[in-house]
């Protein structure tokens, strides 16, 4: 059954996905990976961090998490 929509302003849009109606298949447009260690993205002022021996192994042994070829 469609999905009736009223009027929609949207301001500004910093990032995300918004679905109006309904949705059959949503599949990613871009994807990112990051590895980072224990503590590193405390952002403000005097952080103080004790997270002892920390250690991040960027290796990924596969080659692809998600496949975005073909979306559009």
């Amino acid at each position: 059954m469609p999905a009736i929509v009223g009027p929609v302003k949207i301001n500004s849009v910093g990032g995300g996905v918004v679905n109006f109606g309904d949705t059959f298949y949503a599949s990613p447009k871009s994807t990112d990976k990051t590895a980072s260690g224990s503590g590193s993205f405390n952002t403000g002022d005097f952080i103080n961090t004790n997270s002892g021996v920390s250690s991040t192994n960027p290796v990924d042994p596969d080659l692809f998490d998600q496949l975005i070829s073909g979306n559009t």
